[in-house]
């Protein structure tokens, strides 16, 4: 049986008014069965419910932070598991979705990179994330208007169903999401950097995890870095300004005595000159097993005061959801047997 969630809005599979009563069904009102679809045929919606699944998912739980962030546990229905977050701010809702079930970019300071890599999503499973999160959330899924590819998995490897949910969630008929308001993020993968420079329709907002501005520290923490130098991943990125025009994030976690270095800010600096940028530096979020400690917050304001010093657009950017395993590198499912997202 198909997942409806995985097809495009063109693609469904009604015609005309009927469409868009179904699109109205799923996306606007949220429903989770065609049965609650009482404006179409009782025959209409028997054929539907012979034909596809609304849910992704064969269980959903919760794990609720004390600063309101919630982390969506999700068993997919091979069995398989993977993570989302809910992030409400008092001007927008936001959700951070995964990917992959698990990661192969083995950041070594993060823990879904000790997870390992599990499989693909497919478009639904990334769609159905946040329309699950607004049915947990008991809110319209048309209240979540920001979005970031930052759960689970490296975006840009999973490159053609990421796109299609992007395409899914941006379309008008569907979540009419701002382009503006969609962020995704990659570790540095540089063809796909270069592909999204070229994917006219969507405008997203790229962000980079570079996590260090020199190669022997980069490929000590992300063991994949190899594969894509620091001048590779710089080319692409500004390859991708000339083309769109737009600001390139990147991400910096702060780890204790690896790279948070004055010279490595001051390296980063000229990494970064003639380039519209903005650096997050985030402090490294704890997590059993982890080999890395975060930087002190002297060294963090250190590193920043270079940076801005030197005419960088920086901020600190502080996780929402620690105590709840819901923070930047923490999703990592809680579950013991779970190294490729298998429940135990």
């Amino acid at each position: 049986m198909q997942l409806l969630l995985d097809l495009h809005p063109e693609e469904y599979p009604l015609e005309g008014f009927r469409r868009r009563q179904l699109l109205e069904w799923v996306f606007v009102q949220g429903v989770s069965s065609f049965e609650a679809m009482t404006n179409l045929p009782a025959q209409m919606r028997a054929d539907l419910a012979a034909r596809y699944t609304l849910n992704p998912f064969r269980e959903i739980e919760t794990v609720r932070s004390a600063d309101g962030s919630v982390k969506y546990l999700f068993t997919l229905q091979d069995g398989r598991q993977m993570e989302a977050v809910y992030m409400p701010y008092l001007d927008r809702k936001t959700v951070c979705v995964s990917t992959m079930v698990g990661c192969p970019a083995r950041c070594a300071f993060c823990a879904t990179g000790a997870m390992g890599f599990g499989r693909n999503l497919t478009p639904g499973e990334i769609v159905g994330q946040v329309l699950a999160v607004a049915g947990g959330e008991g809110i319209a899924p048309r209240e979540i208007r920001n979005l970031v590819f930052m759960g689970m998995g490296e975006a840009m490897l999973n490159y053609a169903q990421t796109m299609k949910a992007a395409r899914i969630l941006l379309h008008p008929q569907a979540l009419g999401m701002s382009k503006r308001r969609v962020t995704l993020s990659t570790v540095g993968i540089a063809r796909g950097i270069r592909q999204l420079a070229q994917e006219d329709d969507l405008g997203l907002k790229l962000a980079i995890s570079l996590h260090a501005p020199d190669e022997e520290t980069r490929r000590r923490i992300i063991p994949t870095g190899a594969a894509n130098s620091i001048e590779e991943i710089m080319a692409a990125a500004r390859d991708y300004q000339a083309v769109t025009g737009r600001r390139v994030t990147f991400e910096y976690t702060m780890l204790r005595g690896v790279n948070d270095h004055l010279w490595q800010a001051e390296r980063l600096a000229d990494l970064l000159r003639g380039l519209v940028s903005h650096v997050n530096l985030i402090p490294m979020n704890p997590w059993e097993g982890s080999d890395f400690e975060a930087s002190s917050e002297e060294q963090i304001q250190a590193f920043y005061d270079v940076l801005e010093s030197r005419g960088v657009d920086v901020s600190v950017r502080r996780s929402r959801g620690k105590d709840a395993g819901a923070a930047c590198g923490q999703l990592a499912l809680k579950r013991p047997g779970a190294a490729l997202g298998v429940p135990a």
